[in-house]
């Protein structure tokens, strides 16, 4: 029984009988839990159902409410809390299939779910503002960006932010977000953004800085993980569409030398068909010679930009979208400066976007805000905002695209995220795995790395270039920067010259050898994964869809597909791809052969075609240019042409393959890769199902986006020697294969 009715009626208007005949039913998105008031100078609970399997828990002292409005929590307007006063202690509620028990001393709410199963337990404290909830025995995981753990029990995590201790050059930059996700069917986020979180008992505690008795906790619960990831979508906003060419190939670029090399880099990917969508320009200060005049500048750097708007149309005009790097005012060489972009005052921030205009106009299509970390967290939420509402207000029909350093829950609303200033080495580049697995589990869906890691060591070689462009093809953000830049293009180690080494210098012996920079293989074997990335665009975007539409990340840990296996569950160096995929990493130096671990299943491999039996591990034989890479039965997988951009107009058909040996599903999504018609209908869905048993494939049209009827797709079946040509019909369009 839904109720759609206000706060302020529902509390002046409802009592203790009405309430409780409405929580003996069904309780929708709609619809509430009642408060229970303590004793005199004891504390203040509401419950309150903002979705099916989302709870907010708020405390405060008598005769107040906790605030509706949280840091990264999006407003539920539908949400609403019933004036229920039953004393001493309210029965259980009904909450849809949940029930929740109510104990006053000492202040507790407990979930269950259908037939008993515990959820989670949490209490508070009245003589402290500490937060405590059951750890179980499963697994723990989120808490953001940057930890040197995947399961994170055992240990306490400060809520600090940013990269200035030594480790972060191997685990990455610090993004810390107070939300937990359990294997165990719940997640919580604690509605204080600074603290403590201690996992090293049965019991974990959560300790705020902010000394407060008023506070929100948020509950999820859920059968699957997909549920869990869904409630932090709609607990704090779905991750935003971003536009086709983000998820292309990026190349960044450090100290410039002249307009001439600026745009001959440009010029070299495309007579060399490699395929690049991005160019993307660092800002003097970190370098010599970068696109501006210094820190916060937004002036161009005559030596290299002497004609900014013709160059930007030169780009343009060879299909590359630019993006610049800024960092906010006063936040560089230690100072701490809360001001700029990250203002709390909406006309500060309108002020300093104001500065960006010129640039904007000369075609700039995005942004990478660096720095930042000495901003308060409510400031650094703010500065993702900007960079999200700052290009709509100049180009309201067109997607923004910002890759940041740091934020907060919500992020994902807004922008990217990529891990910071790691050190090249074969320990940063394992660590970046665990890192974006977890990421993905922090609600964090678009995130990437420093291809090749940011401070050069002696460890980076071609060797290890290589295995991390392999790992970043197969993460949201394909992105290559670092010192000794040049070294980070995909031709770089055979040009005999490593180029700007900027902290890199050489040392004796001399780094990097020269042996080294005349690697005519590493360029061979970027391109092979170039080629793979853009071919498999289809799949990619259409995975991406999937994710704004229910928060689930591309970059998928094992367990949110197999929660049952113990193995998937603590696995943090291979990781899912989509629906489909699964990718094994190489981490070590000079490997011959890799070790994965495949779920229980029948299980395809990506390069040979051959198949092989789940459920444990094998040992899969690696050359420099292969990674393992594996697909599930009953798998569709759209594939494209090779593209040197992601917009490239192609004559080719759509595929669809097909990898037999299970029943499966997906959805190929379609729109103009840049606008938000898509809200409007314009897209094209073609819900794809294989029947193993019939070899059979039926494909449909999505009836709230275009027809997909008269289009021509070739379709293939892993084991069937010829692809099948077929018409999509205006209904449904069933091929035997």
């Amino acid at each position: 029984m839904a109720t759609k009715v206000s706060r302020r009626a529902v509390l002046g208007g409802m009592g203790a009988g009405l309430a409780q005949v409405l929580l003996t039913r069904q309780i929708s998105a709609a619809s509430a839990l009642p408060s229970m008031v303590g004793e005199p100078g004891l504390l203040n609970v509401s419950l309150t159902a903002i979705a099916p399997n989302v709870l907010r828990i708020g405390i405060a002292p008598v005769h107040a409410w906790a605030s509706e409005k949280e840091l990264g929590v999006v407003p539920h307007p539908e949400a609403v809390a019933l004036d229920h006063k039953a004393h001493p202690v309210a029965p259980n509620l009904a909450w849809g299939k949940y029930s929740i028990a109510l104990e006053e001393n000492p202040l507790r709410v407990t979930v269950t779910g259908q037939s008993g199963k515990f959820q989670q337990k949490i209490q508070f404290d009245n003589d402290s503002t500490a937060v405590r909830f059951e750890i179980s025995n499963a697994p723990v995981f989120g808490m953001g960006e940057g930890l040197p753990t995947y399961d994170l029990r055992g240990a306490r995590y400060t809520m600090h932010n940013g990269q200035e201790r030594q480790d972060l050059l191997t685990d990455g930059a610090r993004l810390p977000i107070p939300w937990l996700i359990s294997a165990a069917g719940w997640g919580l986020l604690i509605g204080q953004p600074s603290g403590m979180m201690d996992l090293t008992g049965e019991t974990g505690v959560f300790r705020p800085v902010e000394a407060t008795s008023t506070r929100n906790v948020y509950l999820i619960v859920g059968e699957r993980p997909e549920e869990l990831l869904r409630g932090y979508a709609e607990l704090t906003g779905y991750p935003h569409l971003p536009p086709r060419w983000a998820l292309g190939y990026q190349q960044s670029h450090r100290t410039l030398a002249s307009k001439e090399e600026v745009l001959g880099i440009a010029r070299t990917f495309r007579e060399k068909k490699l395929p690049c969508d991005t160019l993307i320009y660092l800002g003097t200060g970190f370098c010599p010679s970068g696109w501006n005049t210094g820190h916060g500048s937004f002036t161009f750097n005559e030596e290299v930009f002497p004609e900014p708007k013709e160059m930007l149309d030169q780009f343009h005009k060879e299909h590359f979208k630019v993006v610049l790097h800024v960092v906010p005012p006063g936040d560089f060489h230690g100072t701490i400066h809360d001001t700029g972009p990250a203002a709390r005052e909406p006309g500060d921030a309108v002020e300093y976007w104001k500065e960006h205009l010129p640039v904007e106009a000369v075609g700039v299509d995005g942004w990478w805000p660096d720095e930042g970390d000495r901003l308060s967290v409510y400031n650094r939420l703010d500065r993702n905002r900007l960079y999200w509402e700052g290009p709509l207000s100049v180009h309201p029909e067109r997607r923004p695209f910002a890759l940041h350093r740091n934020g907060y829950a919500g992020l994902q609303r807004f922008g990217w995220l990529w891990s910071g200033d790691t050190a090249s080495t074969w320990k940063a580049l394992a660590a970046q795995v665990r890192n974006g697995i977890n990421t993905g589990l922090s609600g964090i869906p678009y995130w990437g790395t420093d291809t090749g890691g940011f401070a050069p060591t002696r460890e980076l070689t071609p060797e290890l270039y290589l295995r991390w462009f392999q790992f970043s093809a197969f993460c949201p953000l394909f992105r290559s920067h670092g010192r000794a830049w040049k070294l980070r293009l995909p031709w770089g180690w055979d040009t005999g010259s490593p180029g700007p080494l900027e902290g890199a210098q050489r040392q004796e012996p001399p780094w990097p050898p020269e042996q080294e920079l005349h690697d005519a293989q590493a360029e061979v074997i970027c391109r092979k994964y170039l080629d793979l990335r853009y071919q498999m665009l289809p799949y990619v975007y259409s995975s991406v869809a999937t994710t704004h539409e229910t928060g689930m990340p591309l970059m998928r840990a094992l367990w949110l597909a197999y929660p049952g296996d113990e193995r998937a569950l603590q696995c943090d160096d291979e990781y899912l791809w989509g629906d489909g995929f699964l990718v094994a990493p190489v981490l070590e130096a000079e490997a011959k052969q890799r070790k994965v671990y495949l779920p229980a299943g029948q299980w395809w491999d990506y390069w040979t075609a051959k198949s092989i039996g789940g459920g444990g591990e094998v040992e899969r034989d690696v050359d420099l240019e292969t990674i393992p890479l594996y697909v599930k039965a009953g798998a569709i997988v759209p594939l494209g042409p090779v593209k040197q951009w992601t917009e490239e107009p192609v004559n080719a058909p759509l595929t669809l393959r097909v990898y037999p040996g299970a029943d499966g599903s997906f959805a190929v999504y379609e729109d103009d890769g840049e606008s938000f018609r898509y809200r409007e209908g314009e897209f094209t869905r073609i819900a794809c199902g294989w029947h193993d048993g019939e070899r059979m494939l039926s494909l449909r049209s999505d009836p709230k986006g275009k027809s997909a009827a008269g289009r021509r797709v070739r379709v293939e079946c892993i084991g069937r020697k010829e692809p099948v040509m077929v018409t999509l019909r205006a209904g449904a369009t069933r091929v035997k294969l």
